[in-house]
């Protein structure tokens, strides 16, 4: 098992951060490009991955409560995922998102996986920042 994870800070809070990264109609602008979710009867969710052009049956659950999604796939139990929102001071959040390959033939590797979680955190942040440019709030 391979299990990857990072953090980042943005200057918004962390209710604003919540509703930007559980909208799943808003999940590609900030997932990694090659990563497509289509929302089904939720929490069943279909994953499409542009490299192999396969779908993925997966799940995706929004827990409200506690600022926290997680997500993996169904049936196979080979990858799942989490991602958590904090309130820090002066109104700003920390963002973590968690990755588990149960099975090695998934893993990325550390340096992909890496990569996929800092391209993914810093497009939730622009998503973020674009929301409030655009003052919905909210």
């Amino acid at each position: 098992m391979s299990e990857y994870e990072r953090s980042r800070t943005m200057p918004a809070r962390p209710e604003d951060v919540f509703d930007r990264a559980a909208d799943v109609d808003r999940l590609d602008a900030w997932l990694p490009g090659a990563l497509h979710v289509r929302a089904g009867d939720l929490p069943a969710v279909t994953v499409h991955e542009d490299g192999t052009d396969e779908d993925t049956p997966a799940l995706l659950r929004a827990r409200p409560e506690q600022m926290r999604l997680e997500w993996g796939t169904r049936g196979q139990g080979s990858y799942a995922g989490w991602l958590q929102v904090a309130g820090i001071d002066s109104g700003a959040s920390e963002v973590t998102v968690h990755l588990s390959f149960f099975d090695d033939g998934h893993d990325p590797g550390e340096r992909a996986a890496g990569e996929a979680l800092d391209s993914s955190l810093r497009g939730l942040e622009e998503q973020v920042r674009l929301r409030a440019g655009h003052g919905t709030g909210r």
